[in-house]
């Protein structure tokens, strides 16, 4: 029986396992096998591997995906957009699928809550057939209603993993939380989540943007996509000077609207001072629980701010994703985030990379 290899997580906090499974001898009504050509390296991925999220092992991790067409269903003749599919198609895909059906889906319009909702590369285990239900393996097999994208051929691959789930997940935040023509922006973290929170909020207006965050070639990156400050944790190293240093320069009031894209609950006190009176905060990074945080409402309430919260995407927003690189590629270069790139046998030195912050985007090519 044919089979392929997947890099797996058996234990939490332990090194992946490079394996084999059968690949399947037929698919279900609405199923795709697909080739998979660059999965990308969440910081989600570090946090699963950490234990962070109580899901069920072994998993193959890996929710950021680009691939080829294998194999098609019955009845799977067209992309979420309409546009026709057939064998050796490049396509990307939303990670979760929900049921469409349920409360939160069907009255409430708000499909991230779905109870049903399942990723790829999390919510799977992977000894149960078809196995193959995460991006760290040679093919991606693609449950019925899938919501699946096909690419156009001037958008690399590089750039869509570039961006990841981060800008999709960037952009259902603003989207929540707005952000006005003219407004002053923080952004909390410099990483890809914080990344794609500047490319938002700059195309959606923001005329000033100040990006807090390390290491300095991730500091760097921001400039190169349109940061108007940078500050350097390394340098600033205690939250007062960070909030004096957004205050001056934002005239001594603050900013109108602060993302948190750093997933490390130290932030979301500090982020709060730097609003200004009648500002917005975003908790945007933490989708995995890092734990609890110590704050006071009173800020809020003296403030007079709105706290948003963002959880992943919808299929629209990576519609929006698609339609914003191809018209974005020189402005906002997504595709220089891809700064190294990992075999399947090296996924463990991929993930490592990647928690100590060493890659703007690591990558796994299979």
């Amino acid at each position: 029986m044919p089979t392929a290899k997947a890099a797996i997580l058996k234990k939490f906090n332990e090194p992946l396992e490079v394996g084999q499974y059968p690949l399947p001898d037929k698919l279900e009504p609405g199923a795709m096998l697909v080739t998979t050509e660059m999965a990308g390296i969440c910081g989600t991925d570090v946090h699963l591997w950490r234990g962070e999220l109580p899901i069920q092992l072994p998993v193959i991790l890996g929710h950021e995906t680009v691939g080829r067409i294998n194999t098609a269903g019955l009845d799977i003749a067209t992309d979420w957009t309409g546009q026709s599919l057939a064998p050796g198609d490049r396509i990307t895909w939303n990670s979760a699928v929900s049921c469409g059906r349920c409360f939160y889906c069907a009255e409430k319009h708000v499909p991230t809550r779905c109870p049903e909702r399942r990723a790829y590369g999390i919510g799977y285990p992977c000894d149960q057939a078809p196995h193959f239900l995460g991006g760290y393996a040679e093919v991606h097999y693609l449950r019925e209603g899938t919501t699946v994208f096909k690419l156009p051929d001037e958008l690399p691959t590089e750039s869509v993993i570039g961006a990841g789930c981060a800008l999709i997940t960037a952009i259902h935040g603003v989207e929540r939380t707005g952000i006005a023509e003219g407004d002053l922006v923080v952004v909390q973290g410099a990483g890809p989540v914080g990344i794609a929170a500047l490319a938002v909020a700059r195309d959606a207006g923001a005329s000033k943007i100040i990006v807090i965050g390390a290491p300095t070639h991730r500091l760097e990156m921001a400039k190169r996509f349109g940061a108007d400050y940078v500050l350097d944790l390394s340098e600033l190293d205690k939250p007062k000077d960070r909030i004096d240093a957004v205050r001056d320069l934002t005239g001594g009031y603050g900013a109108d609207v602060v993302l948190e894209c750093v997933g490390r609950p130290v932030a979301i006190g500090e982020g709060m001072e730097m609003c200004r009176d009648g500002g917005k905060y975003l908790i945007l990074g933490h989708y995995c629980d890092a734990g609890p945080v110590e704050w006071n409402p009173h800020v809020v309430t003296r403030k007079q701010l709105q706290v948003f919260g963002s959880w992943s995407s919808e299929p629209r927003h990576l519609k929006s994703t698609i339609d914003f690189l191809a018209a974005n590629r020189e402005r906002f270069p997504f595709h220089e985030m891809v700064t190294h790139r990992f075999k399947l046998e090296e996924a463990n030195e991929a993930l490592q990379t990647t928690a100590d912050w060493l890659s703007a985007k690591s990558v796994i090519v299979p």
